[in-house]
């Protein structure tokens, strides 16, 4: 497999470039996830990054290539087939009736 030397940046691993395993197409996942072990134990914390490009060309504007950019409340989207059903929507606390 090829790999390709990809920064991260915000975050933990800010300025840090790591070599990060491309698909088919020569792109990086859109997602990377890092867990780092608890202290005591316990679950461990995992740090999200989302790939975006990494700037464009001034001539011509094409992309440069990709960097991750540290999410951290941002959730890592769900793998989706067109055969699943949709999520069923969330519940709602009733509204009270209105008061004259």
């Amino acid at each position: 497999m090829r790999s390709e030397p990809t920064p991260f940046e915000g975050g933990p691993m800010d300025g840090r470039t790591l070599p990060i395993l491309v698909g088919p197409t020569g792109h990086p996942p859109k997602w990377y996830e890092i867990p780092v072990p608890a202290p005591d134990g316990g679950p461990p914390t995992v740090l999200l990054y989302e790939r975006v490009p990494a700037g464009y060309t001034k001539r011509l504007g094409l992309q440069k290539g990709w960097k991750y950019a540290y999410a951290p409340d941002a959730e890592k989207p769900r793998l989706r087939w067109p055969w699943t059903k949709p999520d069923a929507p969330k519940p709602t606390a009733p509204k009270p009736p209105p008061t004259e």
